[in-house]
């Protein structure tokens, strides 16, 4: 149905009120919109490489069966997985990166910048450098771990008796990532020097060597993770107005914040887990998708999810195609685009004295 009161909206209702979502229709036509922008990137990113194709070439080896067997391995076996891994590590980081910005009401909350990334890039390297026969099937668990390990010390850093302080969690999350750099470079620098070299291309953020087992595993874990991050949205608005005013509500307010940050753990977790480290994703993303289109929550999320696809995709398709036959792993290309744009925040948070 549709509300005239306000701008136009679609209301969707259901089990028997409880559920009641309004989708202002521009924001929805943004959404609609970028989603055919991503599936014309994907279009373009299996068409280019050092094996070109058409996209008639590629549509039939998709959906029957290609001109060759050369053109269906690439496709299949190294192009489609490939970007598939790139939109879906996008979409995590950019989900996690709202979620953090939402719940600390900080927006320069990224999990490369709070010590979440850093923490599964020092259990990986960790695992690499020490018992390396180890690190190839247990890195998705290694990372995971190290993660959440981090992200609990620095909540209980940030705690105390009234509660948590967004302003001390992203403190405490920047000198933990620091302390955390550091050691991983000193375990690099004493490493064997063929285990530090396998170590630091994971840390360059390369998805030059993703497959279907990385599609697989974070597609899993991103149908489990994204509807929780949605049932908690109306939580995450309350949240918005602060801590006082959400309890106010009937918010519990202290428990939700520690499943808003538990779930974009994970998100931040399993995406650098599948292909390392990839830094300022999360902070570009819902800032964007901000800019694109006004909305709620809940599709504010769904929106930034999409922008993250789309900027990890093309970090990894100009990555692949710049300077050919050399591959610039996506996670240099998303730094070099992130540092300007967090500078940027940075001093606009100086001048509202939000730091």
């Amino acid at each position: 149905m549709i509300d005239n009161a306000r701008p136009v909206a679609l209301v969707v209702r259901g089990f028997r009120e409880r559920l009641a979502l309004r989708l202002p229709v521009n924001a929805l036509g943004v959404f609609a919109g970028l989603l055919v922008v991503i599936l014309g990137l994907v279009a373009i990113s299996l068409t280019l490489g050092s094996y070109d194709m058409n996209l008639v070439q590629v549509w039939n080896t998709l959906i029957t069966q290609s001109e060759s067997e050369q053109m269906s391995t690439v496709v299949w076996e190294f192009r489609f997985p490939r970007t598939l891994v790139a939109a879906l590590v996008g979409a995590m980081l950019a989900l996690s990166g709202a979620s953090l910005q939402n719940v600390t009401r900080n927006g320069l909350a990224d999990p490369s910048l709070v010590g979440i990334s850093q923490g599964a890039g020092l259990a990986v390297v960790a695992v690499t450098v020490l018992w390396p026969d180890q690190a190839g099937p247990w890195r998705p668990w290694v990372a995971f771990g190290g993660s959440l390990i981090v992200a609990a010390v620095i909540q209980g850093l940030s705690w105390n008796r009234r509660g948590g302080s967004s302003i001390r969690f992203i403190l405490m999350g920047i000198g933990v990532a620091a302390f955390i750099s550091s050691i991983t470079s000193a375990l690099m620098t004493y490493g064997q020097i063929d285990r530090a070299m396998s170590a630091l291309a994971w840390l360059s953020g390369s998805i030059n060597s993703a497959g279907w087992g990385e599609v697989k595993m974070l597609f899993a874990w991103f149908v489990v993770l994204l509807p929780l991050m949605l049932m908690l949205s109306r939580s995450m608005a309350a949240l918005q107005m602060g801590e006082v005013t959400a309890i106010g509500l009937g918010v519990p307010a202290r428990w939700i914040r520690v499943a808003l940050i538990s779930v974009a753990v994970g998100f931040a977790a399993i995406a650098t887990a599948a292909v390392g480290p990839l830094g300022f994703v999360g902070l570009i993303a819902p800032h964007a998708a901000r800019r694109i289109s006004r909305s709620g929550v809940g599709l504010h999320l769904l929106i930034s999810a999409v922008v993250g696809a789309f900027v990890v995709t093309l970090a990894d398709l100009l990555g692949r195609v710049l300077f050919a036959p050399v591959q610039i792993p996506a996670g240099l290309v998303t730094a070099i685009i992130g540092v300007p744009i967090f500078i940027v925040l940075l001093h606009r948070a100086q001048a509202r004295s939000s730091l």
